[in-house]
């Protein structure tokens, strides 16, 4: 049996999906598991991953875990799933670890932590590393539907926006076979764009412009105040500027994991446009 932490994520629901579509034995995990909305037959269990008491419950008869970052009890969870008989760890991680600040940016601090935490489990562990999720611009939204400019302090920065499915479709690849197991696999959407390029896109897609406004860090930390933390927004700018101008390395592990090439931003639009104009 898999277990799926973090169950409400969006690459969770996507893995559920096609882990089921495959005939295999789900169990998901999440810190508020009556807040899942799962399809019969699958259970919820509660599997908070900074509350260790929840582990040996969750991890019972569990083969294969798909788990999310989060480093506060990591040791805690290793001994609880090798206890469990545990076979194999596929961790969500983040390409920021290979930042030359990642150890210090709390954005990338906690996926570094986590990794470094799985580097001596004795099970197979395999990492996934997307860079941007093209989902991150749903926070677009809000200021699209209203006919109001999307504020960004680094309009020509770049990013790898990458599809959600995809890499729950290299998850997915991951716990059912046995290629590619014990690596760490960096994963991106196959174009780097500029926030402008995307936004421009969106404008494409949904059928009515779109504008922008080029705020400084300091107004767009304020205007982000109320939902971001000051220490990520320091995070996001400081890896933002890094991108200014920047284009993303782009890799082919989607294909390579998949056998299909990564979902461009456009289709992630596509998919997603009552996102923008509901």
């Amino acid at each position: 049996m898999i277990l799926i932490t973090g169950g409400r994520g969006a690459v969770a629901t996507n893995l559920l999906s096609l882990l089921l579509a495959d005939g295999h034995a789900v169990r998901v995990g999440s810190a508020l598991p009556s807040k899942l909305e799962l399809p019969d037959g699958v259970s919820a269990v509660a599997c908070d991953l900074q509350d260790p008491a929840t582990f040996p419950a969750a991890l019972a008869d569990i083969t294969s875990v798909f788990l999310y970052a989060e480093p506060a009890r990591i040791t805690e969870f290793v001994t609880a799933a090798t206890e469990a008989g545990v076979q194999h760890i596929v961790l969500l991680s983040s390409s920021s670890v290979l930042d030359p600040d990642a150890a210090t940016n709390p954005v990338a601090k906690s996926h570094l932590e986590a990794e470094l935490g799985l580097a001596h489990a004795p099970m197979t562990v395999s990492v996934l590393r997307p860079g941007a999720f093209a989902g991150n611009a749903r926070g677009w939204s809000f200021s699209i539907k209203a006919d109001r400019p999307v504020s960004l302090p680094y309009p020509n920065a770049y990013a790898d926006p990458i599809h959600e499915l995809d890499v729950a479709e290299a998850a997915l690849a991951l716990l059912t076979k046995p290629d590619h197991r014990g690596a760490a696999h960096n994963l991106t959407g196959p174009q780097t764009l500029t926030f402008t390029a995307q936004v421009d896109l969106i404008a494409e897609l949904i059928g009515r412009p779109v504008t922008i406004d080029h705020l400084t860090p300091d107004a767009w930390r304020k205007e982000m105040a109320e939902y971001i933390p000051d220490r990520y927004a320091d995070g996001l700018l400081d890896y933002w500027q890094r991108c200014d101008g920047v284009p993303t390395v782009i890799t082919d592990t989607v294909a390579t994991l998949t056998g299909h090439p990564a979902r461009t931003f456009g289709d992630w639009i596509r998919d997603n446009a009552a996102v923008f104009t509901a």
